[in-house]
């Protein structure tokens, strides 16, 4: 799964009244809103963008293996696969996950304060479930809504813990997780990379044939992967949008069910931090801006040096499949959380003082980040398959960078000039008129 996700736009904002330091909710709609909250999702929206491109460009297997690309793969781009690795794959992902969970938090408490409860955001969590099984079987497999709506279901069984306890619990699943993906990860790279297998096998007396099907078994994800490419591609390139969706109705059908088997101790503790976080006042202006800088630096610098490490590590491994597989879902996983909250701290800080012209539109394509997630698919869906441009496998990885430029530009573009008319985005309108039951005016009152 790639790093895709739209973090929940939240029922209710918050406005810090500087006489008490303390939060105090407003509607939606009203004239202020969470600025740190939408700066932050804009930044995440467009970097979700930067780290999925190549797999919205090339085969899926091409997310995390340099080789799996269907054009050259040269020297510039394995430095632009470092840059990624170490500024923004996981870290994206990371950052949209944390933010869902704080916008569980912004929404139920509204809910409370109406006399509603879980079940509001139960049926909210539905409706994102039937969004991103959409978005999945018809626009685009690295789809991750139905994680966050299956694990923001479980979640709701924690979200009256104290803070202390969701933070305390989240980082210590969070890290079991990271040691089960990097002994998965690091097991395979052992044994078929630096001669495990055949030193196990001599010491266990194994057979040939047990030795073989053991090698089978370890090497299947990477030719379950080639063979899905190899299926996929054609009826991408020719434009065969319904042969294409046929066989993700047909052959992948589990795969979102199967997401959360794998990512569900990535996603459920990161959720759970990111409810704690809001509550201790990250976003809000109730932590030290001195001390919450500070922090987010140390965060960012510890993330930042521990990926590189690990990325020059798999540079030296000459990109390999199975050292870019233990990279990117297993060690990194250890210095991902330290750089997601420490963004998180950081771009917090900077939200509510970022209000001139570039500013403003990342803020504005934060308010509309579950539209410009979508819209972002679909508009890939013209730039890639046959029926459109048809660019599938034809642009390297400078170019693909570019073909995200470009996208970055409309996003800024049309959020603010679709926010000056109407006051959520069409999907927030939509989502939310859904969860209520009732048609909410989507146009500003006129002065």
């Amino acid at each position: 799964m790639t790093d895709s996700t739209a973090s929940a736009t939240p029922d209710q904002e918050i406005n810090t009244d500087t006489s008490t330091g303390k939060a105090s909710p407003i509607s939606a709609t009203g004239a202020s809103r969470l600025l740190s909250l939408d700066f932050t999702r804009g930044i995440a929206v467009m970097g979700i963008l930067a780290a999925n491109i190549v797999a919205f460009g090339q085969p899926m297997i091409a997310y995390m293996w340099p080789d799996g690309f269907m054009v050259p793969h040269g020297e510039t781009s394995d430095w632009l696969w470092f840059a990624q690795f170490v500024l923004i794959d996981g870290k994206m992902r990371g950052l949209f996950t944390l933010l869902f969970g704080a916008g569980m938090i912004l929404f139920l408490d509204k809910a409370w304060e109406r006399g509603q409860g879980r079940g509001l955001q139960f049926r909210r969590l539905l409706w994102l479930l039937l969004f991103g099984l959409i978005h999945f079987f018809f626009i685009w497999k690295g789809d991750i809504l139905t994680l966050y709506a299956i694990c923001g279901i479980i979640c709701l069984l924690f979200v009256k813990w104290k803070r202390g306890t969701q933070l305390g619990v989240g980082i210590t699943f969070f890290y079991v997780g990271a040691v089960l993906y990097s002994a998965m990860a690091g097991y395979i790279f052992w044994a078929l990379k630096m001669g495990g297998l055949d030193a196990m096998a001599s010491e266990s007396g194994m057979s040939p044939e047990q030795v073989e099907a053991t090698r089978e078994g370890l090497v299947a994800m990477k030719s379950q992967q080639a063979d899905m490419a190899a299926v996929e591609t054609p009826l991408i390139q020719a434009g065969d949008y319904f042969g294409w969706v046929h066989l993700n109705l047909t052959e992948h059908w589990a795969e979102p069910l199967s997401g959360f088997m794998i990512f569900g101790f990535e996603t459920i503790p990161l959720m759970l931090i990111g409810m704690a976080l809001y509550r201790f006042g990250l976003f809000d202006g109730r932590i030290s801006a001195k001390k919450q800088a500070i922090w987010g630096i140390i965060g960012v610098l510890v993330g930042i040096a521990g990926s590189a490490a690990i990325g020059l590590w798999t540079m030296g491994q000459n990109l390999d499949f199975y050292a870019t597989f233990m990279s990117i879902w297993g060690t990194s996983s250890f210095v991902q959380l330290p750089y997601v909250v420490g963004l998180a701290a950081l771009l917090a800080l900077i939200g509510p003082r970022a209000t001139g012209w570039l500013g403003a539109r990342i803020s504005a394509a934060g308010r509309m980040a579950f539209s410009n997630y979508l819209g972002t698919s679909i508009l890939m869906l013209f730039v890639f398959h046959g029926w459109a441009l048809g660019l599938y496998g034809e642009l390297n990885r400078p170019q693909l960078y570019g073909v995200v430029a470009g996208a970055w530009i409309v996003m800024l573009l049309w959020s603010k000039a679709w926010l000056s008319t109407f006051r959520f985005g069409p999907l927030e309108w939509l989502w939310r008129c859904l969860t209520y039951g009732k048609l909410f005016p989507i146009r500003h009152k006129p002065d």
